[in-house]
């Protein structure tokens, strides 16, 4: 009986590569339930067999089990995760057939929230909804907790402008003074300051 490649990968096995090279076809087999190798490496966190059936055995780093999970859903560790990410290329807003990302599910059972807070990161730096949701949830918060008589006032600036450094001598002799007052923090040295 040959051996089982799934275990193999489990254990991080010196036998599976040489068993790979000799059958290369091995590399993208799947389980009954569609669990791969590229599965197993990142839940066990062996980065050397994930890089390898990717980079060597060309194995689709997205290849999904019968959930629709890929192998993001599975990692424990943020390492794993930004291998998949970061130098793999897996799709990391891919949704299973739960309808939830690798993230909400990660969240959602509460075990690794390193690996829920790493692919969090990545959602916020991605154009579209996700960072106009996580801003408008901002802006929200902040407006709520605004004092009576402040108005808070949200803009963007180009990266190309300029952003002007000088400040305005009068108005900072005038904020230092108020700031050396006794009370600067009770309610008449603020309203002093919005004067």
């Amino acid at each position: 009986m040959p051996p089982n490649t799934f275990l193999l990968a489990a254990d991080n096995s010196p036998l599976l590569l040489p068993l790979l090279r000799q059958n290369p076809s091995l590399a993208a087999a799947q389980d009954e339930h569609g669990y791969s190798l590229i599965h197993a490496a990142a839940s066990y966190n062996h980065l050397h067999l994930l890089r390898t059936l990717v980079l060597e055995f060309y194995v689709d780093v997205n290849i999904k089990d019968e959930d629709d999970e890929t192998a993001l859903f599975v990692v424990e560790t943020v390492e794993a995760a930004m291998v998949l990410v970061e130098e793999l290329g897996i799709d990391a807003h891919h949704k299973g057939a739960d309808g939830l990302t690798a993230r909400e599910k990660i969240e959602t059972e509460g075990d690794f929230c390193t690996v829920a807070a790493y692919l969090a990161g990545l959602e916020t730096n991605r154009p579209g909804k996700y960072v106009g949701a996580i801003a408008n949830d901002v802006m929200t918060e902040a407006i709520q907790r605004t004092p009576q008589g402040m108005e808070i006032i949200f803009d963007t600036i180009d990266a190309a402008e300029q952003i002007p450094s000088d400040v305005d001598p009068r108005f900072r002799r005038r904020i230092e003074d108020l700031a050396q007052r006794n009370d600067f923090h009770a309610p008449s040295g603020q309203a002093d300051l919005r004067k």
